[in-house]
C-alpha cells in the first residue's frame, strides 16, 4: 500500500476525480511508456478512495481508439451526473489525423449508469473549435459545470486563438448547452494575453468566491488559480497562485459539499536522476485546499493522510555538529557563524513521516531537516526553510556550485513565530508542507538511505515536537 498512487504497469497524469456518495472516484490518463508491448495512446482508469490512503481499482474506463480514430490517446476531461446518468466528457486526441488536414483535438462524450462501465456517444467527436476563431488542433480539457445564472451547462475548455504573439495566444473557451447534448460556442471565458494555453480548466466556488484553476507550460510548469466574485470576472491574481510548485501539475479538484481537494501528480525525471528532465505523468499528490480570510487559498496535508502515521517510538535528537541545547523541552542550536546538525533515531520506514516545530531568529541564512544523510554527512537531501529570501527550497549535496537546488517554494517566515515544518517521503515521492498552508512536491532519487535529522546554518532555531512516524498499515 503507498500514500502517492501510481498504476504497477505504468504512470499516471492529469487525475479527474469526481465525488459520489462517499468515495472520490479518481480517472487517470494511463501512460505505459511501453509503445512496443503496449502499443500507442493513452486509455483513462479508475480507481476510488474514501480516504486518500487506500484505494480501489475500477480497471480501464475508457478504452483508447484506433490509429485512425479520433480518440487514439484520451486526454483530460471532466465526470459529473445528470438525472441518474453519469456523464464524462474527454478530450479525443489524434496527431495522426493533423497530416490528413483533420482537427487533432475534439470533444468526446461516454455515459454510464454505475460510474465503472462505459459506452462511448456513437455521435462521437460531438465538438470541434470553430476554424474561423480558434486553431483547430487545441481545443481540450472539457470541464462542464451548471452555470445556475443562466440556466444552463457550460463547458469550459482550453483553447488558443489564432493570432497574436505565439505564446499568449491562451485563452479558456466556452460552450453552453441546455441538455449536455447540443453545444453552442460563446466568447472566451477568459482571454488574458499571458500564455501559450491554460491546460486542464477547472472551476469551483467557496462562499462569495469563484476560482478559476489551470495549468501551464509557458513561463514554468505549475497549476495556477485565479479568483472573482463574478463568473462575469475580472479574475485576479492573488500574492501566492499556486498549490504547489514544478513538480505537482495538472490539478483539479472536487469536494464533498463541505471540505475540497486538489489533485495533481508529481512528476518522474528522466533516468531516475535528480538533474533528469522532467517527464509527464507520475504518482498522485492530494492537497486540501483552504480558504483564508482574504479569500486565498492555501493548501495542507488531508488529515486522513496524517492519521495513517504514528511514532514507532519516542524521538530522540543526536547532535553531530555544532552545540546544541534542551530547551524546555525543545533542541536549541546557536550556530551564529557555522552549521549545526542533529541526527533523530530511527530507521525510517518505506513510507515515513518526519515533522516538527521550528522558532528561528531573523538573521539566521538557513534552517530545516536533513533528509536521508550518509554517516559521514556527505550525501544527503535537505528542506531547507531560508528567512532572508522567504522560501523553502529543496537542495541536495552534494552539488555543483552553479547548480541551482531542485526546487523552491516562496513561504512566509517570521522571526521567533513557530514554523510547523512536515515532510512525507516514500521512495522517489517527497511532499512537504509549511504551516499547513504551502506545500512543495519534488523527487528526490539518488539518496535512498541514511538518517534524518534537524540543521541550522549561520543562526539559531529551536525545535520542538521532532517526530518520526512510520505508516501504520
Amino acid at each position: 500500500m503507498t500514500i502517492f498512487f501510481k498504476p504497477s504497469d505504468g504512470w499516471a497524469g492529469d487525475f479527474i476525480p469526481f465525488y459520489w456518495q462517499g468515495e472520490y472516484h479518481l480517472f487517470y490518463l494511463k501512460d505505459y511508456r511501453d509503445k512496443v508491448n503496449h502499443g500507442e495512446g493513452t486509455p483513462w482508469f479508475h480507481i476510488g478512495t474514501r480516504d486518500f490512503v487506500r484505494f480501489a481499482d475500477y480497471g480501464e474506463a475508457i478504452p483508447r481508439g484506433g490509429v485512425d480514430e479520433q480518440d487514439l490517446y484520451i486526454f483530460t476531461g471532466c465526470a459529473m451526473e445528470k438525472d441518474g446518468v453519469f456523464h464524462i466528457f474527454y478530450t479525443g486526441h489524434n496527431p495522426h489525423l493533423r497530416a490528413a488536414g483533420k482537427p487533432e483535438q475534439a470533444v468526446m462524450h461516454a455515459t454510464s449508469s454505475d460510474l465503472v462501465h462505459w459506452q462511448k456517444d456513437p455521435a462521437n467527436p460531438i465538438l470541434f473549435a470553430d476554424p474561423n476563431l480558434y486553431e483547430i488542433h487545441d481545443w481540450r480539457d472539457p470541464f462542464v459545470f451548471w452555470n445556475a445564472e443562466v440556466g444552463e451547462y457550460w463547458m469550459l475548455l482550453a483553447a488558443r486563438k489564432k493570432e497574436g504573439p505565439v505564446n499568449r495566444r491562451g485563452i479558456t473557451a466556452v460552450a453552453a448547452s441546455k441538455d449536455l447534448q447540443e453545444w453552442v460556442i460563446r466568447d472566451p471565458f477568459w482571454e488574458p494575453d499571458l500564455y501559450f494555453t491554460h491546460e486542464c480548466p477547472d472551476l469551483f466556488r467557496i462562499g462569495d468566491w469563484w476560482y478559476l484553476v489551470y495549468s501551464t507550460f509557458t513561463e514554468r510548469n505549475i497549476t495556477h488559480y485565479r479568483m472573482s466574485r463574478s463568473l462575469n470576472g475580472p479574475w485576479s491574481a492573488p500574492v501566492n497562485d499556486s498549490f504547489d510548485g514544478r513538480a505537482f501539475y495538472a490539478a483539479k479538484t472536487a469536494s464533498d459539499g463541505k471540505r475540497h481537494f486538489a489533485f495533481g501528480w508529481d512528476p518522474t525525471r528522466t533516468h531516475e536522476s535528480d538533474v533528469g528532465g522532467w517527464n509527464w505523468g507520475g504518482d498522485l499528490v492530494v492537497h486540501e485546499v483552504m480558504q483564508e480570510a482574504d479569500g486565498s487559498l492555501s493548501v495542507r496535508m488531508p488529515a486522513e493522510v496524517r492519521a495513517y502515521f504514528k511514532p514507532a517510538a519516542k524521538t530522540t535528537v543526536m547532535p553531530r555538529l555544532g552545540e546544541w541545547n534542551v530547551n524546555q523541552g525543545g533542541y536549541q542550536a546557536a550556530a551564529v557563524d557555522r552549521f549545526a546538525w542533529a541526527a533523530v533515531d530511527g530507521e525510517p520506514s518505506k513510507t515515513s513521516l518526519f515533522s516538527a516545530t521550528i522558532r528561528v531568529s531573523a538573521d539566521t541564512r538557513g534552517v530545516g531537516f536533513v533528509l536521508r544523510a550518509d554517516a559521514t554527512l556527505d550525501h544527503y537531501y535537505q528542506l531547507r526553510l531560508e528567512p532572508g529570501r522567504q522560501r523553502i527550497v529543496f537542495d541536495r549535496s552534494p552539488r555543483p556550485g552553479d547548480e541551482a537546488p531542485i526546487i523552491e517554494r516562496p513561504v512566509k517566515i517570521e522571526a521567533e513565530a513557530a514554523i510547523k515544518l512536515q515532510v512525507i517521503v516514500e521512495g522517489s515521492v517527497i511532499v512537504a508542507y509549511v504551516d499547513d498552508q504551502v506545500a512543495l512536491s519534488t523527487r528526490g532519487y539518488e539518496h535512498t538511505g541514511g538518517q534524518y535529522g534537524l540543521f541550522v546554518s549561520e543562526g539559531t532555531a529551536t525545535f520542538s515536537d521532532v517526530e518520526l512516524c512510520a505508516a501504520t498499515v
